[in-house]
Parts: structure tokens; C-alpha cells; sequence
């Protein structure tokens, strides 16, 4: 059995209504900067313990070192979302881009640093055998999509940056620290898409 159909119809249901105030940090971003990016959400197609491939970026990158990403990155001249996340997933991760079966593109995420990301969502066969690309990739993981979808396993806190307190989302997961933007696409998601919703959708 297949996660495809009931994921894609829980997508599709939740992204058919309107939700209010979804998380955003537009007002942090300086100088006007809005660059267009894209990240891939990939599950693995095991429908009893779906998994979500997390990155975490090297120590050295300029934007956002040392965080847990989605794989992704800018999109280039010519490209639409889904084409650069997938380009990015098989730069980063040599992740075939035709192993992934796109569902779909969620909400976009401003960043504070003045990225516009756009989620998308696929499924992947379980147990790829990814190799993470050494200068855009430090380690790879997998953390379970229930955790990830229910509010319960986050924890809010809050820091001065750039003028104004900014609240963020994290959670500790083997050794990993999600957080940030990684964390806000998540929360948005999970907003669009409950582990009820999917379960009913089965």
C-alpha cells in the first residue's frame, strides 16, 4: 500500500480553505530582499511510520550555517519551485529526481533573511541511498512526520533579533536541533495537513 493517494488528498483538502495567520517572518527581512527559493519535504512512502529527510547545513555557508534544512536552495532563471527543489535535492543528496512523486507546493515562507521558500511536497521510496555533497551538506537524517505534524513535540521560545522579539519553534530530535525556518515551514504544514486528516483520508 501506497502513502500517495491519502497524502495527496489530506494536501489537497487542507490547502482548499483559508488559514489565518501562518508563520511568516517578512517583517524582519532588511533592504527589501526577496529571493525566490525552493525546499523538498520528501516522505518515505511507508505508510505505518512515514519519515521526513532532514539536512544539516555546514558550519561554513553563509545563510543559515549549521541549521537542519529540507534540501533546497535558490531558484534559478527558467526554473518554477518544483523543478528547483528537485535540482537541489539530487545536488545536495544525489536524491534521484525521479524517485520523487510530487504532491504538491505549500505556503511560502519569508524569510527574515529575504527568502522567499517555496515547500514542496513529495514522496520517496524508503531506504535511498543518498550521499550528502560535502560542501552543502555536513549530516543527513530522517525524524518521524507524526512528530513532526503534532504541535505537542515543539517548544516556543522567544529572542531579541534585529530590533523586535522573534518567537520561534524547536525540537531535539537524535542530537539534531530543528528550529528556525525548517521549523516554521513544518508548523505551517501541520496547519494544512493533521496526522487526523491524514488518517481520515486513508
Amino acid at each position: 500500500m501506497s502513502l500517495y493517494e491519502p497524502l495527496a488528498r489530506a494536501f489537497a483538502a487542507g490547502h482548499a480553505r483559508d488559514i489565518p495567520d501562518l508563520l511568516s517572518d517578512a517583517h524582519f527581512a532588511r533592504d527589501g530582499r526577496a529571493t525566490p527559493a525552493a525546499v523538498l519535504i520528501a516522505i518515505t512512502d511507508v505508510p505505518h511510520d512515514p519519515q521526513v529527510i532532514l539536512t544539516q547545513r555546514p558550519r561554513a555557508m553563509r545563510d543559515h550555517p549549521g541549521q537542519v534544512a529540507f534540501p533546497g536552495g535558490k531558484i534559478d532563471p527558467g526554473e518554477d519551485a518544483v523543478k528547483a527543489a528537485l535540482r537541489e535535492a539530487e545536488e545536495e543528496l544525489a536524491l534521484p529526481r525521479e524517485a520523487v512523486r510530487v504532491i504538491g507546493t505549500s505556503d511560502i515562507y519569508h524569510t527574515g533573511t529575504g527568502f522567499l521558500v517555496t515547500p514542496v511536497v513529495g514522496l520517496v521510496p524508503p531506504g535511498l541511498a543518498l550521499i550528502p555533497s560535502p560542501t552543502e551538506v555536513e549530516a543527513w537524517f530522517e525524524a518521524p512526520l507524526a512528530m513532526l505534524l503534532d504541535p505537542a513535540s515543539w517548544t516556543a521560545n522567544e529572542v531579541f533579533w534585529r530590533g523586535a522579539n522573534r518567537r520561534y519553534l524547536e525540537l531535539e530530535w537524535q542530537g539534531f536541533r530543528i528550529w528556525g525556518v525548517t521549523a516554521a515551514i513544518i508548523a505551517n504544514l501541520s496547519r494544512r495537513i493533521t496526522l487526523e486528516a491524514l488518517r481520515d483520508a486513508a
